[in-house]
């Protein structure tokens, strides 16, 4: 397709827009001197994105020419802005030389993309950026493919068309590619996808043409990027759907680097049967990355990532949210705990972190060697890092099989280290332009070349001091600068002793300055030499990343290995730390856990309040299935409920857990409905959005013997071979609550209908927490149901909350004492504990005839009030006057509140 014609611009704006038609939907920053501009459009909409300045120059075409622009030394910040907020940059540069013949010559070295990030600072330190490929197939089928730019895998999954949000939800990604030419339903549902956020921010979609995405294209670039015959090795040949995704996954993720990925030589494909499904609500409900505001901490993830490396903290978070069904590979890395948690010495986990301290992130600066964006310091943490390897793999050699594994792969290529140590300045430039990074005595001619700068102090000194008693000016003055270049300074009143040979080079205020025939002689050979030592280095740099790509295979297994030891080391120091044990997997169906404990509330009592988390006890089994929970509110059930679901994935994960002891048999999903939120922008309301997510729930979980369920294996803790599983695995579901946003006997229908459903259908393991006391009747008529209640204890009219699981069902919820210590009003009480007396007097009767509006007797309630209490607790004689004045403004507004 030929380009339009802008031959009635200038050619400074000829040159841009025929670079922008080829990034029509992307911001071009254009190198211009010391900015990056951007011009038209792309100038209005960064103008506001970024709240820089918007301006009009000059004209072409005959027309203003619109344009903002950032410096290009601040390009970094502005562009991680742009990124953010879902859009792309293609970054223009200089490439050719200044002839004054028009324009420099230019060109799209790079584009930066929400899915393709590789700069440093650009990329969060624990989280990947990954770049999805979504395949309308035929028949109600879906290819999928992605990869993290950064690391040297491309991953490959198929599924079903109703299936792929939560393919989308589970890999996370930054960025969505998908064709031009979907159905307008298939396009609907890609609009719909969201980010999996706290925030809810909308997925960035790029939209690529229809032809990009085909299958046996898809093969042939696979098969070139694992340099192979056949792509059977990694059993990715049988899926034309994901080969087609890859086709433009691949060229897309080519196209913004402008090179092929040559560090990508892993092919994974993932099977939708394959791991424990953790659904985004379950995600969000148990606060696995995220806090339910948002936030990072304190969640799951940074409790138990202590990591020394942000690479064996990316790898730890992908445990915890990949956990797979098959417990061969959480076996190993638990007999790899076992043993790092025992090894005395330099192959404990101690000295190994110690070793593992500082190291740099092998797999990113291998990912950009590769991609030829490495920067100079970059090169030199490496070689700092590969030397210190080379002291981990005697301390892990003879141990467990994982960890034999990872010592194989930890051993360092041969002759990059020292490669690095030869070329490179132990304290480079930030940037190669910058010069001053390449070592002394790598290169002859650059040595020479900066010989002569070197010289040059010397050179000026021996001038000026022959010039002086030449010219018998005292105060004559050889110097040097950017602009002028090199120069002799003569006051006015000397200038009659100015010798002929002299010529006049800059008139200033009080003084003169000149140069000579040799002393410009001399600048053409110094500016001349550090030019071609500028240039030198480059060439020189681009020579040192051509030799380091036969190492980048061998990076990247070092790079993995250091991560999984990392992450490794860090779950052993955990489970010292925080008093945890070993899990026992076994065959039959069970969650047994003996004092189990919620690690993150736990972590946080011994932070805030220095108090001892209360332990509790499960069971569930085949005969044992659901346990309805009651107790009152703040007694602890949801935290209980959640606890046992953070239990059970970090022992699927291969982690060691909160609890005395825990056994657990198979398990393929974790469900929760838990909380209450609603979705304005989408116009759901609290309760809607609980039903939503039961009805999902209720869908999602397989019956147990459905027909074709998927058989996975397991292995006992100690041993690495698969065991044949023999009765299916159960899903765990939490539900909290069901039912309480709508009115009683609705929600007391809807709750029982849901808990009879988990109990005669899909036969999960359910944790059914109510404040329904009605519900305490389902264990008697199903037989794999138990009631049980977190316990409370009165004392007066105060209540203890025990926070212990105990049998049997609760008789109260005590809403009424937590409104007290919420610090209701007193009359607000003491007019629900009347309307409380006459609906449980009145229970076996209508409740319509119960009067709620009528006021309490004045007399109902002896009991203190918030103001009463907090008077009695005052004792006068212990106050000082600071604390007796605070006392007292205390009680005016207990009384306010009262009188409110």
């Amino acid at each position: 397709m030929d380009k339009p014609d802008f031959s009635a611009h200038t050619p400074m704006m000829a040159q841009y827009l025929g670079l922008k038609v080829d990034f029509p939907d992307t911001l071009v920053f254009y190198r211009m001197g010391d900015f990056y501009e951007l011009f038209y459009a792309d100038a209005e909409k960064a103008a506001a994105l970024l709240d820089i300045t918007l301006t009009r120059r000059g004209q072409s075409a005959g027309q203003p020419v619109v344009m903002c622009g950032v410096p290009f030394h601040a390009m970094e910040g502005y562009l991680a802005k742009l990124i953010k907020l879902g859009e792309s940059v293609a970054i223009c540069e200089q490439v050719g030389e200044v002839t004054g013949k028009g324009p420099v010559e230019r060109k799209v070295v790079r584009v930066v993309t929400p899915g393709t990030l590789t700069d440093t600072e650009l990329l969060a330190d624990k989280s990947e950026s990954i770049l999805l490929a979504v395949h309308q197939g035929p028949r109600n089928s879906c290819g999928l493919a992605w990869l993290s730019v950064t690391q040297g895998e491309i991953h490959l999954g198929e599924c079903a068309a109703d299936e792929m949000e939560a393919w989308v939800v589970r890999i996370a990604p930054s960025e969505l590619l998908v064709s031009a030419d979907v159905t307008a339903s298939f396009a609907q549902r890609i609009k719909a996808l969201r980010l999996n956020t706290a925030q809810g921010v909308a997925l960035s979609t790029t939209s690529r043409p229809g032809w990009q995405f085909d299958a046996a294209l898809g093969q042939r670039k696979l098969l070139l990027q694992m340099q192979a015959a056949s792509l059977a090795a990694w059993q990715a040949d049988a899926l034309p759907q994901a080969h087609a995704a890859a086709a433009a996954l691949l060229n897309y993720a080519e196209h913004t680097q402008g090179r092929t990925l040559s560090h990508v030589q892993t092919i994974r494909v993932q099977r939708g049967d394959a791991g424990i499904e953790l659904p985004l609500s379950t995600r969000r409900n148990l606060e696995l990355t995220q806090t339910l505001r948002g936030e990072d901490s304190p969640t799951l993830f940074s409790l138990i990532d202590t990591c020394m490396t942000s690479m064996g903290s990316r790898a730890l978070k992908r445990w915890l949210l990949e956990p797979q069904r098959d417990r061969s590979e959480a076996a190993l890395r638990l007999q790899a705990i076992a043993t790092l948690r025992d090894a005395p010495g330099a192959a404990g986990w101690q000295k190994l972190r110690e070793q593992l301290k500082g190291s740099s992130d092998v797999e990113r600066i291998t990912a950009r060697i590769a991609l030829r964006q490495v920067r100079p310091r970059e090169l030199v943490a490496l070689q700092f890092t590969l030397q210190k390897t080379e002291l981990l793999t005697p301390a892990i050699a003879a141990q467990t099989a994982l960890l034999a594994e990872i010592s194989s792969r930890l051993l360092p290529p041969v002759g990059c280290a020292a490669l690095l140590q030869r070329a490179i300045l132990e304290e480079p430039a930030a940037l190669v332009r910058d010069g001053g990074v390449i070592a002394g005595g790598f290169d002859a001619e650059l040595d020479e070349l900066r010989a002569i700068q070197t010289n040059c102090d010397g050179f000026l000194l021996d001038l000026e001091t022959r010039e002086k008693a030449r010219t018998g000016i005292a105060n004559l003055k050889v110097q040097f600068n950017r602009v002028h270049g090199f120069y002799i300074e003569i006051t006015q009143g000397q200038l009659d002793k100015v010798p002929d040979d002299y010529r006049r080079r800059q008139t200033l205020k009080n003084a003169e300055r000149f140069i000579t025939p040799e002393l410009k002689a001399f600048e053409d050979k110094a500016l001349s030499a550090q030019e071609r030592a500028l240039a030198r280095e480059k060439w020189l740099y681009e020579q040192i990343l051509d030799a380091l790509q036969a190492f980048v295979p061998r990076l990247g297994q070092l790079a993995q290995a250091l991560a999984s030891l990392d992450a490794l080391c860090a779950l052993a120091e955990r489970s010292l730390t925080l008093n945890w044990c070993a899990p026992v997997f076994v065959r039959e169906p069970c969650i047994d856990i003996q004092r189990g404990r919620h690690p993150v509330v736990e972590a946080r009592l011994a932070e805030t309040a220095n108090a001892s988390f209360i332990a509790n006890d499960t069971s569930l089994g085949p005969r044992q299935r659901m346990q309805v929970i009651t107790g009152p509110n703040m007694g602890g059930k949801s935290t209980y409920m959640r606890q046992v679901a953070i239990i059970v994935l970090l022992a699927s994960m291969g982690s060691y857990v909160p609890a005395a002891s825990c056994r657990l048999g198979p398990i393929d999903a974790i469900h929760t409905r838990i909380g209450a939120a609603d979705d304005l922008a989408n116009a759901q309301s609290t309760f809607m959005m609980e039903m939503t997510e039961a009805a999902q729930i209720l869908h999602a979980v397989t019956p147990r013997e459905a027909p074709g369920r998927p058989k996975l294996t397991d292995s006992p803790r100690g041993t690495s071979e698969a065991q044949p599983r023999s009765r299916g695995e159960y899903s765990l579901v939490l539900m909290d609550e069901i039912g309480r946003g709508t009115s009683t006997f609705d929600g007391l229908a809807l709750a029982s209908g849901i808990a009879a459903h988990l109990h005669d259908k899909t036969q999960a393991f359910t944790l059914f927490a109510t404040h329904y006391f009605e519900l305490t009747e389902f264990p008697a008529k199903h037989r794999a149901a138990i009631n049980v209640h977190v316990s409370a204890a009165e004392a007066g009219s105060e209540i203890v909350f025990l926070h212990e699981i105990q049998a049997g069902p609760a008789s109260r919820s005590y809403g009424i004492h937590v409104a007290r210590l919420a610090g209701m009003p007193t009359p607000v009480l003491n007019h629900a504990r009347h309307a409380l007396d006459a609906l449980e007097t009145g229970a076996s009767a209508s409740r319509a005839q119960v009067d709620l509006f009528a006021p309490p007797p004045a007399s109902l309630d002896n009991s203190p009030g918030p103001l009463e209490s907090a008077l009695n607790d005052i004792q006068p004689d212990a106050l000082t006057p600071r604390e007796a004045l605070d006392a007292l403004y205390r009680l005016k507004k207990l009384a306010q509140r009262e009188q409110a």
